[in-house]
């Protein structure tokens, strides 16, 4: 069986636990619980005939007071970087994560997940931002951890990069 490490980076409440939550347990709840340092889940999936055992370390929140702890990153062979729809601010987090996790980790797969779809009246993000972000060259997916909208393909695209970059 392959392991495989996947971190869920982001600013603090962009949902990265609820996520995980809901891919590996198939749960949701409305209270919000904040990660302190690092939350370790697993679950077992198969990938292009492989058996892959993905590990899933839900981190803290990055914000002004608690900066990403890159000795957490080490061994990771890929990540998610979330970011909350309803919140501008998530996205410039985002991608400052991106270069540090690009600085200790190397070119590994990364997907952008922009979540709480579900709450449609209070998005902050433009779509032109995200349409520029997909013609850079981001892979952008439309998330909801409460819904469970794309939370699956998520993970599975991430798991098959993981496993397509290992060839």
């Amino acid at each position: 069986m392959i392991k495989k490490k996947i971190c869920m980076l982001g600013a603090f409440a962009v949902g990265k636990t609820s996520l995980v939550r809901r891919y590996a347990e198939n749960l949701f709840s409305e209270k919000y619980q904040a990660t302190i340092g690092v939350k370790v889940d697993k679950k077992v999936v198969t990938v292009e005939g492989q058996t892959v055992n993905l590990v899933l370390w839900d981190m803290a929140g990055n914000d002004v007071y608690h900066k990403i702890k890159t000795y957490y990153l080490r061994g990771a062979s890929g990540y998610m970087l979330v970011v909350d729809k309803t919140r501008t601010n998530t996205l410039d987090a985002a991608l400052e994560i991106h270069k540090v996790a690009q600085s200790v980790l190397g070119k590994v797969p990364c997907l952008m997940l922009l979540n709480k779809w579900d709450l449609e009246g209070k998005w902050d993000i433009a779509e032109a931002t995200i349409d520029d972000l997909q013609h850079s060259g981001w892979e952008v997916i439309k998330t909801s951890a409460k819904t469970g909208l794309s939370v699956d393909l998520a993970f599975e695209m991430l798991a098959k990069k993981m496993i397509q970059m290992q060839k």
